[in-house]
């Protein structure tokens, strides 16, 4: 066992693992940080998406011990302490950007990456972003037309799918 600190969401955590932890683990079953979900183990969906010092990292591909010392963001800690939604979590409720829930979180992970660092992207930016995050149920239209309007543009543009 080796001990890993990190900080998540604002706040320092460290616990012991095995050297072969994913971070996708040491949050969920350590951390008990469940809302990074494990979809596929294999970095195919996405699910999984945290930031790592700002950069968006799909958890079940790193080790626990490479992010010793990092700042880790995860979905728990997007909305405000109140509860509160962030803006992207609040377009996702509001264009119906879900409907399992299942990729969700990732998908608001990736959308905050891609948001920061391409303010108002294009609706086949956001297509082209997002191809590394699955969703099986809602066909991406209204994901897209959530990250478009957390970042303020007008969603009606939007051919209906």
């Amino acid at each position: 066992m080796t001990q890993v600190s990190m900080t998540v969401n604002g706040k320092a955590v460290s616990g012991d693992v095995e050297v072969r932890t994913l971070l996708s683990s040491f949050l969920r079953d350590h951390l008990s940080l469940t809302g990074t979900h494990v979809g596929c183990d294999t970095g195919q969906c996405g699910a999984c998406m945290v930031h790592v010092d700002g950069d968006a990292v799909k958890s079940c591909n790193m080790l626990a011990l490479e992010a010793d010392g990092a700042q880790v963001d995860t979905i728990e800690g997007q909305a405000a302490e109140d509860g509160t939604l962030n803006t992207i979590q609040q377009a996702f409720q509001d264009h119906h950007g879900l409907q399992c829930g299942f990729c969700t979180p990732g998908m608001v992970m990736s959308a905050a990456a891609l948001l920061k660092d391409n303010p108002q992207p294009t609706e086949a930016e956001i297509r082209a972003y997002l191809e590394g995050n699955i969703c099986r149920c809602t066909g991406y239209h209204n994901i897209v037309k959530a990250i478009m309007a957390a970042s303020g543009q007008d969603v009606g543009a939007i051919a209906a799918e």
